[in-house]
């Protein structure tokens, strides 16, 4: 039987980065595992299961990665992209909390 990494259709990459993610009424650093043009895994800083649309923001990229939870386990979850924005210059109303969650992670 073929593992879930030859079964993708496109290579994630490892990236390593920090990230956060906000959902309905919290907001938590994460490390955004790896990543590919649809999706992304992100590991959480304490076991929290994730459900529905989250946003995670990469912190030095100042992205703002809107998702589909496909799957959460412990610390780790799996996210199916939706849509990705700049959270430099202007951004949709939508965004603009997001935004002032990555100005206070450090974003710049």
């Amino acid at each position: 039987m073929n593992s879930p990494s030859e079964r993708r259709l496109e290579p994630r990459l490892a990236s390593g980065v920090r990230g956060l993610v906000i959902a309905a009424g919290f907001e938590m650093p994460c490390l955004i595992v790896d990543q590919s043009a649809s999706g992304l895994k992100v590991r959480l800083d304490r076991a929290l299961a994730l459900r529905g649309t989250v946003t995670v923001i990469d912190i030095a990229q100042g992205a703002a990665k809107e998702a589909d939870v496909a799957w959460s386990k412990g610390l780790e979850a799996g996210l199916k992209l939706r849509s990705e924005a700049s959270l430099r210059g202007l951004v949709p109303a939508r965004l603009a909390p997001v935004r002032e969650a990555w100005r206070r992670a450090g974003g710049r």
